[in-house]
Order: structure tokens, then sequence, then C-alpha cells
């Protein structure tokens, strides 16, 4: 049987608005019928903070920090947590909810999407698996979580090495459209990250980060030779062809496209209106 043929989009290191009006203009064009399915890998510059959709930035977000590390910072169109975007690589998976090998619910079209990041693991000679949250008190977490930073906790079908978190990944519906983008950590600056967010005291976020440690970990600390970008690109983009079962064709935007994405970007994801009143 022919494999499908998915779009493939390296867009390289953008600036935070441009990354998210670039998942945006996807999940749009796909919906309207103009481009396949899509999965896209990308980089920050400068390295970014990225917060959920429903966050609040004045009670959770250390703003002042964000300005003392030179961080880029953006709201996503998706849920979920803050994401420091540093030493990672980024990805993006634009696929339509009817597609006939997507469930219909968000967790199970999550674990499938996912595979594709578990073959990659595994290509990188990481012993990946999912994370499935057992007890009536982690599934509780999910629908409150305590801490305003994303890798704290795997929540469901979660990507998890040796027991700690290893891929951070938030999903949206729109348009008949399913977007889900995440965070693939080759390292991990630790205390850039905790200083990012605001705690009742000291005593609290010291706790939080010894607690982090043993929840979260990045690529290089585990394997055991150094994994270079270009590595991680190679071996996620053959797992999400193997994961998926199917082909990808590299694309490149057209110049009207930059453009479109180019308006977008600085109409929503550079607006105060969007970046700063949930």
């Amino acid at each position: 049987m022919e494999k499908e043929i998915w779009r493939f989009i390296d867009s390289g290191h953008c600036s935070p608005s441009f990354n998210m009006a670039l998942d945006e203009a996807l999940l749009d064009w796909h919906s309207e019928g103009k481009i396949p399915p899509t999965i896209r890998f990308y980089g920050w510059d400068p390295a970014t903070l990225s917060i959920g959709y429903f966050q609040k930035v004045e009670k959770e977000i250390n703003m002042e920090n964000v300005k003392k590390h030179n961080l880029g910072f953006v709201r996503r169109p998706t849920g979920g947590r803050g994401v420091l975007h540093e030493h990672e690589l980024t990805y993006s998976v634009i696929v339509s909810e009817d597609h006939p090998d997507m469930p219909k619910t968000v967790t199970e079209a999550y674990r499938v999407i996912s595979e594709g990041i578990l073959q990659g693991f595994r290509a990188l000679g990481l012993e990946a698996y999912f994370a499935v949250p057992k007890t009536a008190e982690e599934r509780e977490g999910l629908k409150n979580p305590r801490s305003a930073v994303c890798f704290d906790a795997p929540s469901w079908y979660e990507l998890v090495v040796e027991g700690r978190k290893v891929a951070g990944s938030a999903q949206t519906r729109q348009k008949g459209v399913i977007l889900q983008h995440g965070s693939i950590l080759l390292d991990l600056d630790e205390d850039k990250l905790f200083s990012l967010f605001n705690y009742p005291n000291d005593r609290v976020k010291e706790r939080m980060q010894r607690a982090f440690k043993s929840k979260a970990v990045a690529m290089n600390e585990i394997s055991a030779e150094p994994i270079t970008m270009e590595m991680a690109k190679d071996a996620f983009k053959k797992g999400f062809e193997d994961g998926l079962g199917i082909g990808l064709e590299p694309y490149e935007l057209s110049p009207e496209e930059t453009q479109y994405v180019e308006k977008l970007a600085k109409e929503r994801y550079e607006s105060d209106e969007w970046n700063y009143k949930r």
C-alpha cells in the first residue's frame, strides 16, 4: 500500500510571533483544503517563554526576569503551561479531525500523533514510553495543575524516559483541524526556567524546583552520546514517518505565504491585547 504523503516544513529559528502565526496559518490553510496534513520543525530566536492560552500573566509570570534574560514572550493558541523554548526542537502537526487515522477523542489523537515522537526517541537510543496517570489523584492533578511550569507533570500519553518527562505537547482543535505542537528538550537551564514564574515565597520555589528534577529531564542528560540539533531533526523526521506510517515531502513557504504569516504575526502575536489580556 502506498504511504500517504504529508508536507514537511523545517522553518529554522524564527521569532516567537512568527512561530505561532505560522502554526495558525497552517491550521487555516489545511481547513480550507489548500495544503495537505503538515509536520513542521522549528526553533526560536530569541529564546522564548511561551505561555498557554488560558494562563494569567500578572498572576503567574515574572515578566521582569523574562526581560532580564532577554527572552521573547508569546501566548500560544493552545492550552497548557509555561515553556522555555531554548535548547530544544519544537514540532507542530496539522491534520484534519476527520482524517481516517485520527481518533475522535483528544487524548487518543494525542497518543497517535505522539507515536512519531516516541519513535524519534527510540531512533536516538532512548527508551521512551507513554505515561498514563494511574491514580485518581494524578488524574485530578491534570485538571487542576498546581504549577505554571509545563514540564512539571506528565499528562495523558506524555513521553517519558526513565520515569521523567522528555517532551511536552499541547493541542487545540479549530475549524475541523487538529494542531498539536510541543517541545523536545535537548538541554535545559533549570535555574533560568524557574526564575520566570511567580511563587508565594522562596521556600515554595525551592521545593518545586527540587521536585522538578525528579519529573523532567533533557535528552543530553541521559543520552550516552551528545545529541545535536541535526541528529534530533533526522531522528524525529524519520520517527514521524514510521510512527504515523506516512512519507514526508519537504516544502518551503512561497513569498505570498510568508507575507501572510508576517502580517498575522504582527497583528495578533505581537499585540499586548493577545499576549497579556486574559
